[in-house]
């Protein structure tokens, strides 16, 4: 692909669907490479919006608007960046030849809610996976969690779709059920209506194995993986994550082998988040998205390439460098209030902590446990990290 200059004619333009903070950072490195940017999302003044070189607002769930948007723009990639959008439009756009979707359109499809990706991964791929079913009403969750062949507790209970760990719940006894079900309705995106319920993996640690396909000197695809990050999870919901995670030789090549399995079947190029929970030796796949993860804002301290300019070098054909600098680590910096245009105090004493680095997303509203910021930390190895990037994080308040 040849870059041309934004704002002309010859401009490369890219559509990003989602302008949160991970689009934000996507858009910043297509910048540097002289892309046009258009960021699109759900809601005013997004993360990505404050950056983009033009910004958009609609229902991406709605497929009439979306290809109005298309057309309107005429993007020659559409980056999806979130799941909720109105995919069967993408493979309709793809089909016709009006734009190229990263990484593809099917990926897109496929990912965009729990289902798809896990029946890719268990019943087409056979990758091990927990065991699993879907429900669509409390009692078929019960069924499918007490039956004869019910999958027992603990289980793990998900909306199909939804972002951020949303609606996820551990399941102990019968009593959690129902508040469970309702948790996970309450919190999906689309498709309300259907969960998915996991049994409950005794693992030792989880990771997201961030893997690149990007096009090699030949001009063909070749696959490269990042160092493993590790990461911390409440409730679904990633607050700490750290590179590189130790892992045995036997586990670490488990997970490549499924990583590079999932996502030569996914295809097409740029940057993937492959999730796996981990056991000694044992390797079970969880989930994947075709796009940068937030466990991976990590790498923007402890990589020669973030996992952002990692996909933005990817996707545009470019050569990619997936080595490690030095260990390194990240801490969520929650909203803490309700509010909207809230300011930051102690971010001066967070930056004064050795080695740290913090990212204010910039987003307008404020919830007591919305994601806000990151602090980042580097350190001589991952514990060093880890403790730097939480105390940098715990210093920042947010004030209404």
């Amino acid at each position: 692909m040849q870059i041309g200059t934004p704002l002309s004619a010859s401009a490369t333009r890219v559509m990003l669907l989602g302008a949160g903070e991970l689009g934000k950072e996507v858009i910043i490195a297509l910048q540097r490479l002289g892309v046009e940017v258009v960021a699109v999302d759900r809601y005013d003044n997004a993360p990505g919006h404050q950056v983009a070189h033009r910004a958009q607002t609609i229902d991406m769930t709605d497929g009439n608007v979306l290809e109005r948007l298309v057309a309107t723009e005429r993007p020659d990639l559409i980056v999806p960046e979130i799941e909720a959008i109105a995919t069967e439009t993408l493979l309709k756009l793809e089909r016709s030849g009006a734009c190229r979707v990263i990484p593809t359109a099917r990926a897109a499809n496929l990912t965009m809610n729990r289902e798809g990706i896990r029946r890719l991964a268990a019943e087409t791929l056979k990758l091990p996976t927990s065991a699993y079913a879907f429900a669509d009403s409390l009692d078929q969750l019960r069924a499918a969690v007490e039956g004869a062949r019910g999958i027992g507790y603990p289980c793990v209970i998900k909306p199909v779709m939804s972002s951020s760990g949303k609606g996820q719940t551990k399941v102990d006894t019968p009593a959690d059920l129902a508040v469970a079900w309702d948790d996970a309705i309450g919190s999906g995106r689309v498709n309300k209506g259907r969960v998915i319920v996991e049994g409950f993996v005794d693992f030792d640690y989880e990771i997201t194995l961030l893997t690149v396909r990007a096009l090699g000197a030949d001009g063909r695809i070749e696959t490269h993986f990042c160092a493993p990050v590790g990461h911390l999870q409440v409730k679904g919901d990633y607050v700490e994550s750290w590179q590189p995670q130790p892992m045995s030789t036997k586990a670490h090549d488990a997970a490549r082998r499924m990583a590079k399995a999932v996502t030569d079947e996914l295809g097409g190029q740029g940057l993937f988040g492959v999730e796996f929970f981990v056991k000694g030796d044992t390797v079970w796949f969880s989930e994947v998205s075709p796009r940068p993860h937030d466990t991976g804002m990590v790498t923007m301290v402890t990589q020669r390439q973030s996992e952002f300019e990692l996909h933005a070098r990817a996707i545009l054909g470019l050569p990619v460098d997936t080595s490690l600098r030095n260990p390194g680590a990240s801490a969520v910096i929650y909203g803490g209030v309700e509010a909207a245009g809230i300011r930051y105090a102690g971010v001066a004493e967070a930056l004064a902590v050795p080695g740290t680095e913090i990212r204010l997303f910039g987003k307008p509203v404020s919830f007591a446990r919305r994601r806000m910021g990151v602090a980042l930390a580097e350190g001589s190895d991952i514990d060093e990290a880890r403790k730097r990037a939480k105390e940098a994080a715990g210093k920042v308040r947010p004030i209404a």
